[in-house]
């Protein structure tokens, strides 16, 4: 049995079709099937039906088609290891990060990355967090840039800082300058552009607005932060977007709103069992000194607009208890 054996069995279970399967292999259909048959003779099993228009796993395939993924993976990372060297001064990084990075972290942080270890090649792949965690588990990606809220034991979770969702509007918008929190009255009253449901921030607003009895003005969605940034800071609608994204484009305001909307945790996701190379122990090194870095004037940040964004900061609420 030969590795080109497995790998040509998972492509016709992964195409579930012959000539799909050979054309992604670039070998030819005879080929490819005269391979397939050589394992199933070797295994003593048939793995695939082949009685139907589509080819489908047999019980046995199931099974070994389980076993074959992780020993690719193993044999994979065996790979990286080989080719890993501690100078950093060659290998690969495969990172996966959800589309609100894109706008104010992967920028700062990957050239940082690039200029420190130049010669590391470096896969960057925007996705929804839905879509990240199997690419992980799959080994399909290294490390992924998203938030803590998962419900897979199999991820390690590194914080890395807390990102705050605030109102945000252009410089020109009647609310740009602004003093004091909006009610929700009067944000159930504005026009607002926002994400679709493909955005972790659009489900933390419908959230949020559920559970205070909101039914929010929607006057436009889209598909990408970039598009509501250029919506918003012409004027005319506001939307919600991390408070990062405003403070960080001098064409955008923060407006408050009370009750505060969500807060939710940065973190750097990675698989527990996965290799860890030399590429990737430097790249969470640098991401956690980037978001020691973003702590830092988010605390003293917090004083300032706490009491813009819904509420007053806790040394203060003490000294109103008191008094």
């Amino acid at each position: 049995m030969l590795l080109r054996h497995i790998r040509y069995f998972l492509a016709v279970a992964e195409h579930g079709n012959f000539t799909r399967a050979a054309e992604a292999l670039h070998v030819s259909q005879p080929t490819l099937s005269q391979q397939v048959r050589q394992l199933e003779d070797t295994l003593g099993v048939p793995l695939l039906d082949r009685s139907g228009r589509a080819i489908r796993l047999t019980d046995a395939g199931v099974a070994y088609a389980h076993y074959a993924r992780r020993a690719l993976q193993d044999l994979e990372a065996g790979r990286r290891a080989i080719d890993d060297v501690s100078e950093l001064s060659r290998g690969s990084l495969r990172i996966g990060m959800t589309p609100t990075f894109a706008t104010y972290l992967i920028g700062p942080l990957l050239d940082r990355y690039h200029r420190r270890y130049p010669n590391i090649a470096l896969s960057v792949l925007e996705m929804p967090q839905e879509r990240m965690e199997p690419l992980l588990s799959e080994d399909a990606l290294d490390v992924g840039i998203a938030f803590s809220e998962t419900g897979s034991p199999d991820f390690e979770v590194r914080a890395l800082f807390v990102e705050a969702l605030a109102v945000v509007v252009g410089k020109s918008h009647s609310y740009a300058g602004r003093r004091t929190a909006l009610t929700l009255r009067e944000f159930a009253d504005e026009a607002l552009v926002l994400l679709n449901g493909e955005f972790a921030t659009r489900h933390y607003l419908d959230r949020y607005c559920r559970r205070h009895g909101v039914a929010p003005r929607i006057a436009m969605e889209v598909n990408s932060i970039s598009a509501a940034v250029e919506v918003v800071r012409r004027g005319a609608l506001a939307t919600l977007l991390p408070a990062a994204i405003a403070r960080e484009n001098a064409e955008l305001r923060l407006v408050g709103l009370k009750p505060a909307l969500p807060r939710r945790t940065v973190a750097l996701l990675m698989r527990r069992d996965a290799y860890r190379s030399a590429a990737l122990e430097a790249f969470v090194a640098m991401a956690e000194e980037e978001g020691a870095r973003r702590r830092r004037p988010e605390r003293r940040a917090a004083g300032a607009l706490q009491g813009r964004l819904g509420g007053a900061p806790a040394a203060r609420q003490k000294r109103l208890r008191a008094s």
